[in-house]
């Protein structure tokens, strides 16, 4: 396996987790399995998150197991070509990268994975730099390692040990992904690393998987008790936050058009933390997720459409654009 190490930097957010290759019809129309020809790209929860920071102005770091391949290799210039740290990524010769195709048919998104025996599936907390882990701001993490298999599940716990004890706070993303585990397999897990969180980022519907009821005081009451603040994504036409008890709500920003739906929670939790690094209060933070989210859908993509830090800026000053 090889390494990327380099000199060790302060960051202020750090995140792993598989980065796939992408292939998907562009347009919609019949699909996979017509004949249509094939655009490339690549995605992953993580390095989505990765990316946006780092276009928001923000220090990150993201690490994960490649295959030693074309794809592999592409995943890792591209995201380093974006300003991620990438110097912990490891790529190996034993195991390939994972591979999703996206297909947008008679209005419907689907994706199929094929990541079974991928190089990231095969983490195990062996690969984590410690110092690296103990060297950032916050250390994110997301639901879909740890539903990649036990030793990926061992990884993720040891992270959050190693962030604890030097003092990292941890944000957690559920991302639930129902073809890679059930509810049944995921309730308690998902449970567990909320608990560990300082930032617990679900989405409403997920919730009520996660605690197995839509009742809306019973979720809240759940998220309640929770040690962390819970910032929860898309419940009805707004984006919310628990702290001490209180409920703040954020409706949604106002969107000139509905283009691509994929990508948007990931760049709100980019936005969210991004807010958190700079400074800002949750409440302000909340608000920034919310803005870059809304610009994440206006443009197609899973990381391509995450916005600059000048635009989210102009959001925020109130600067018109000038069309020329």
């Amino acid at each position: 396996m090889a390494g990327l190490k380099g000199e060790l930097q302060q960051l202020d957010v750090v995140t792993f987790g598989e980065s796939m290759a992408l292939m998907y019809a562009e347009g919609d129309g019949r699909g996979l399995g017509s004949g249509r020809e094939l655009a490339q790209s690549f995605g992953g929860a993580e390095s989505n998150l990765a990316i946006g920071l780092a276009r928001l102005g923000c220090r990150c770091g993201w690490f994960s197991m490649l295959g030693d391949d074309p794809m592999g290799r592409g995943i890792l210039k591209g995201i380093r070509g974006e300003g991620v740290d990438v110097s912990r990524a490891v790529k190996t010769k034993e195991a390939p990268t994972g591979l999703m195709l996206r297909e947008s048919a008679r209005g419907k998104l689907s994706v199929y994975y094929y990541r079974s025996g991928s190089a990231a599936s095969r983490m195990t907390p062996e690969l984590l730099d410690a110092e690296y882990i103990a060297n950032a701001g916050i250390l994110h993490i997301t639901g879909i390692t740890a539903a990649l298999g036990s030793s990926c599940l061992d990884t993720v716990r040891e992270a959050i040990r190693i962030a604890k004890q030097a003092g990292v706070r941890i944000s957690f993303d559920p991302n639930l992904r129902l073809k890679l585990w059930t509810v049944e397999q995921a309730r308690p897990i998902i449970q567990e690393l909320a608990q560990s969180a300082d930032y617990f980022l679900p989405g409403y519907d997920e919730l009520g998987l996660i605690y197995d009821t839509d009742d809306e005081e019973t979720l809240l009451a759940n998220v309640r008790r929770l040690p962390g603040m819970t910032v929860i994504k898309s419940a009805g036409n707004e984006n919310w936050l628990v702290q001490g008890g209180e409920l703040h709500r954020r409706p949604f920003e106002h969107i000139n058009w509905l283009v691509d739906p994929v990508g948007a929670g990931d760049g709100f939790a980019a936005g969210f933390l991004a807010g958190i690094t700079k400074g800002l209060s949750p409440v302000e933070a909340l608000k920034l997720g919310s803005i870059v989210g809304s610009l994440v859908v206006q443009e197609p993509g899973d990381w391509e459409a995450l916005p600059l830090w000048s635009e989210v800026e102009a959001i925020l000053n109130r600067t018109g654009h000038i069309e020329r």
